[in-house]
């Protein structure tokens, strides 16, 4: 049977400098954990879907809205699991929608796709003028190491931010010309994008502030010559890469996040303590 979840966060800055955090859940997909290890403003949502993976057939659905002021960082415990199907399509969505003043961080653990997985995943943040958000995301093809490769099936992934970013593509296990051409993504089975975005216009000099601190932290890196930093939108900082393994790939992603992080807000880097040590 096919599960639906379906999760409502609504996310309010009192009075008191605090950011409160309202929860409704249908079905399997709810907040583990609500924590503030930076202190009242900025609240960490640990995300959670019990049945352990997605499966053909299944969706979940996730809203978040914040209100002026409000922050929040939202994380999983562990990887999304796209698992083989049957027949049906598994199905992630998300859409978040930011106030003026308010900030997002959306950094959710790996998403792992298995063998002859039928999936998708959209993600929609709607960024009004003075939010600001960093958001990342992680695909990892099959499980090579583990000997269980992606042969079959296919993964669609739809990231937007609507009116002035879109991206949409179709990993198809069959499409050699993608998965190992020189000019797709050359055999490398771990894909990411980590980006910084404005609801306004960045002026040139942060802009360009987070372009070079992300091109001097990849430039020493053994993922070097897989990663890329540009600015594809006046508002908007985008860093990709690609490897063979997600830890390596995630550490390079949690440093630029570090980086940017200071750059842009001020703030040091505050880990939930879910990730990776």
């Amino acid at each position: 049977m096919a599960w639906l979840g379906h999760l409502t966060l609504d996310y309010r800055h009192d009075q008191e400098g605090r950011t409160i955090a309202l929860d409704r859940h249908e079905g399997p997909l709810r907040v583990l954990q609500r924590l503030y290890p930076e202190g009242p403003g900025v609240c960490h949502h640990v995300l959670v879907h019990p049945p352990g993976g997605v499966v053909g057939g299944d969706r979940l659905e996730l809203e978040a809205s914040l209100a002026e002021g409000s922050h929040a960082l939202i994380t999983t415990p562990s990887a999304t699991r796209f698992y083989r199907s049957a027949g049906a399509t598994a199905t992630q969505q998300v859409r978040a929608r930011l106030a003026p003043g308010s900030r997002l961080e959306w950094l959710p653990q790996e998403t792992l796709v298995y063998d002859a997985a039928l999936a998708e995943n959209h993600m929609r943040f709607e960024l009004s003028a003075g939010a600001e958000m960093f958001g990342w995301d992680i695909v990892a093809l099959g499980l090579p190491t583990a000997g269980l490769p992606f042969l079959r099936g296919h993964y669609t992934q739809h990231l937007e931010l609507p009116g002035r970013w879109l991206e949409r593509g179709r990993l198809d296990a069959g499409d050699s010309a993608l998965l190992d051409s020189p000019l797709g993504l050359a055999g490398h089975r771990v894909l990411a994008t980590l980006w910084f975005a404005a609801g306004q216009v960045l002026p040139t000099a942060r802009r360009e502030a987070l372009l070079d601190a992300a091109r001097a932290r990849c430039g020493g890196h053994a993922l070097a010559a897989s990663s890329g930093c540009t600015a594809p939108e006046d508002g908007l900082v985008v860093l990709r890469l690609l490897g063979q393994r997600v830890e390596p790939v995630f550490e390079l992603l949690s440093r630029v996040w570090a980086d940017w992080r200071q750059l842009a807000w001020g703030l040091p880097a505050c880990p939930p303590r879910v990730w990776r040590t």
